[in-house]
């Protein structure tokens, strides 16, 4: 299993935002969205601020497969859904840590509990 480097790891942490573009049945891709990324570890981790039905989450856990961009790195992923308690509770820590700098307006949805069921592990491939 390919894992991320440490200067992947450091160059996505640093950014604000990475862009996820999930892949179609057909292998192609879709359009990129701009979401928050954090670390917890050697993992990172996105969110689906409308949740479960949000439309790039839709795509993205129709094939589990896409690409990130962020920091520099360009990156093929496996996309795993995430429902741990403990690690949802680290993962809210982590955001508020991260993004302390915006207002709570934007803050807030990332870690209500309509995004915390829409938490998606970015595994490289």
């Amino acid at each position: 299993m390919t894992t991320w480097t440490p200067d992947e790891l450091s160059r996505i942490e640093s950014t604000d935002e990475l862009d996820i573009v999930p892949l179609r049945e057909d292998g192609t891709r879709h359009d990129p969205t701009t979401i928050w990324v954090v670390r917890d570890g050697d993992d990172l981790y996105v969110r689906a601020v409308r949740g479960r039905g949000g439309a790039w989450f839709r795509h993205a856990t129709a094939r589990h497969e896409g690409q990130i961009r962020s920091g520099g790195v360009t990156k093929d992923v496996s996309l795993v859904e995430e429902g741990d308690t403990n690690l949802n509770d680290r993962l809210d820590t982590a955001y508020r840590a991260k993004y302390r700098g915006y207002s709570n307006a934007y803050v807030d949805p990332v870690v209500a509990d309509t995004a915390r069921s829409a938490t998606l592990k970015l595994v490289p491939r």
